[in-house]
């Protein structure tokens, strides 16, 4: 994504990571930062949070992975904001991403104790296909060591260089994502 197109989607300022990326050995914690998470998106949204899925690196057994929590929420519609954006935000989280060309994606954040978390909001009206597509790597993932032990081998490699936003990090999986996904989804 270039500069100009990661602006147009970012609420607040876009600042630079200016630093290395973190990838830490897996953490046994992860999982239960997911549920305190999860707990209290739930109690935020009620019946509103139609799924509350544990995402990202962080949830798959032995993956190294940035130690920021990925969640997956899933919504009824995404681009009705005012049906989820208050609570979400009274319960801590800020909206950081609206991307109404890319699946109605919404994506908060949260950056304070216990840990970090990262909340990708979609909903089936607008993403069904990428919600299966990340629900499929991350069981891939938890069940197919080779393609685990390459994709953790790309984010160490990766991790060493120096990256102006961790859009571009993320970007850089890419080639290696498509061609485990290939395997996933056959």
């Amino acid at each position: 994504m270039e500069e100009n197109e990661l602006r147009a989607v970012t609420i607040g300022e876009l600042t630079p990571h200016a630093t290395t990326i973190v990838i830490d050995d897996y953490n046994p914690a992860w999982p239960s930062w997911f549920e305190w998470d999860r707990a209290r998106i739930e109690a935020a949204l009620g019946e509103t949070a139609m799924s509350v899925e544990h995402t990202g690196s962080t949830s798959v057994p032995g993956l190294p992975a940035k130690p920021i929590i990925d969640i997956l929420l899933q919504v009824p519609d995404t681009a009705d904001e005012p049906s989820y954006v208050p609570a979400l935000e009274a319960a801590g989280y800020v909206l950081r991403i609206r991307e109404p060309n890319w699946y109605e994606h919404r994506m908060f954040h949260r950056r304070a104790e216990p840990h970090d978390v990262n909340l990708h909001v979609f909903s089936t009206k607008h993403a069904a296909e990428e919600m299966t597509r990340v629900l499929r790597f991350r069981d891939w993932l938890r069940t197919h060591e080779e393609d685990k032990k390459l994709y953790a081998a790309t984010k160490r490699e990766l991790s060493t260089r120096e990256w102006r936003y961790v859009q571009d990090y993320a970007e850089a999986k890419t080639t290696v994502i498509t061609q485990i996904l290939t395997r996933a989804l056959a």
